[in-house]
């Protein structure tokens, strides 16, 4: 019986060894790459069944890569392996087709079990994440129209610190500037995208390659 062939994109050489030793007896690995450019190239290339990738990778993240293969080969499967719990992480996967949303915590024990399931066309989400039903992780943003091009320099470092993370505080502190004028930002933002919650600023600098 023909295996299912994977392309495995992760910028951690263990993680990447790992993934080959457990899923390699039982698929086809066709290669390991580790960066977004890289990811495009060698997925276009290759055409896998199943893409095993990271969130976060350098030169392109795992959301935008994934985009831009998914436009060329609607038909490939997603399989995100990410340290970022928080749901906008989550929803921001599902917006550009993933069926699958494993935790590298549980990555391990966890892999062959999503894979299966996958490539079964069903979807696979660690235990506990996002928590409710699915249907919210389609289509967050509705159908809203927003560009990063609206805002300015500083918005646009702002957006990036929130989505990390990081505090009106913490935020105002590696800018140089107070934390009251970084909550108006905050909200300057928000309205110039449309977005309600820092959980939609999140995806949305995910999905624009900011973080």
């Amino acid at each position: 019986m023909k295996h299912s062939r994977i392309l495995l994109a992760d910028d951690h050489a263990l993680i990447l060894e790992g993934f080959r030793t457990i899923l390699g007896p039982h698929y086809d690995i066709v290669g390991t790459v580790t960066d977004g450019i890289s990811l495009v190239d060698v997925a276009l290339e290759s055409k896998p069944d199943l893409i095993i990738l990271d969130v976060t990778m350098p030169l392109l993240n795992g959301i935008k890569a994934a985009g831009q293969i998914r436009k060329k080969l609607p038909g490939i499967k997603f399989l995100f392996v990410t340290m970022h719990s928080s749901p906008a992480y989550l929803q921001a996967a599902f917006k550009v087709g993933a069926t699958g949303f494993v935790l590298k915590s549980s990555a391990r024990e966890e892999i062959l079990d999503a894979v299966e399931k996958v490539m079964k066309g069903r979807v696979y989400i660690t235990p506990g994440v996002g928590g409710k039903s699915l249907e919210q992780f389609r289509d967050p943003l509705g159908k809203q129209a927003v560009n990063s091009k609206s805002l300015t320099a500083r918005e646009c470092e702002i957006l990036q610190l929130v989505a990390q993370g990081h505090s009106n505080k913490e935020t105002g502190y590696l800018l140089q500037i107070s934390a009251k004028t970084v909550a108006f930002h905050r909200e300057n933002i928000k309205n110039k995208l449309g977005l309600r919650s820092t959980a939609e600023l999140t995806q949305y600098a995910i999905q624009e390659g900011l973080i």
